[in-house]
């Protein structure tokens, strides 16, 4: 039953951290905050040498650009309650907080999802039409499509955070994770949640699903054009240049099919296990996207090297 000044004042939200390990948070805070730094210094190199290295302004680095960018931009966006919760054990955090972190966190996704997208159609352009690669993927275009995905996910989440807000919550609400997330706070609704749950899906299925059906779409033309080069060699060595994308999808996409499957089925699991396999979900992709890049990248990986020595590029 709901509260009779439920409605009228702002309710309090409270993050959690690993329930049962309070008193160890800041030895777990050790490895969650190294993957942070890490990874936010593996994005911003990326970036550096893009930007610095004029050898690397091409289609295929200016969309990993934007998976750095958004990269950083999901860092950011979890960090602060994390360390919040694992360091001060500050667990309150305002609704209109929660609800912009929520914001942040699901746009990024979806941006992510949208780059890993132009990625593969970058990939496709570069393996079926070669000669035309640069007049299709001019500058104008990466452009385009790089403002396409970013307002795309920015138009799609707006809503989500709408609904949420115009709801009604108990005075006290405790979330299952340090940061905000859409399903999680809407265990806490105390109206009627069904709209927002509908938005949800339909969020999802517009941009993540879609973009799983792009995604394999794109590989199963690449796949065709590669077998279609006779030479084994030549196949080897044009597939190569997938190997990093497809790292990255899969990076991205695991985690994410995870917490969906253990959201769903794994209603038992210890509370940790949630928790994990969000952190998991939050922090892998911004980590190993650089890793993966930087050494499967033979310009990048370099390039990284002869700035390390300090030598003329």
């Amino acid at each position: 039953m709901l509260s009779p000044n439920a409605s009228l004042e702002p309710p309090a939200f409270f993050l959690t951290g690993f329930p049962g390990l309070e008193k160890a948070h800041l030895w777990i805070s050790i490895p969650i905050c190294s993957v942070y730094f890490v990874s936010i210094a593996g994005n911003c190199t990326i970036l550096f040498m893009i930007k610095t290295d004029r050898t690397l302004h091409e289609p295929m680095y200016y969309f990993l650009s934007m998976l750095a960018l958004s990269d950083l931009g999901l860092s950011s966006a979890t960090l602060p309650t994390m360390l919040g919760v694992l360091w001060f054990d500050r667990r309150l955090i305002h609704f209109d907080a929660c609800l912009i972190q929520m914001y942040f966190i699901h746009t990024f996704s979806i941006v992510e999802s949208g780059i890993l997208v132009s990625m593969a159609f970058d990939r496709l352009v570069a393996i079926r039409d070669p000669l035309r690669y640069t007049s299709i993927l001019t500058n104008g275009a990466i452009i385009k499509i790089g403002l396409g995905v970013f307002l795309r996910a920015a138009f799609l989440v707006f809503p989500s955070s709408f609904l949420l807000k115009t709801m009604q919550y108990g005075r006290t609400n405790v979330l299952s994770y340090p940061f905000c997330l859409h399903q999680d706070i809407l265990k806490v609704v105390r109206s009627d949640r069904r709209m927002s749950s509908i938005y949800g899906l339909m969020v999802v299925l517009s941009s993540m699903t879609i973009d799983s059906v792009l995604l394999i779409a794109s590989y199963i033309m690449i796949l065709r054009t590669v077998l279609s080069i006779a030479s084994k060699a030549e196949r080897l060595r044009t597939l190569n240049t997938c190997i990093s994308h497809i790292c990255a999808v899969v990076t991205f996409y695991t985690p994410m099919i995870g917490l969906s499957m253990i959201h769903r089925y794994g209603k038992n699991a210890p509370p940790a296990v949630h928790i994990l396999m969000a952190n998991v979900y939050l922090l892998v992709p911004p980590l190993m996207n650089p890793v993966v890049y930087s050494v499967k990248t033979k310009q990048i990986r370099t390039r990284i090297a002869k700035k390390l020595r300090k030598e003329p590029s």
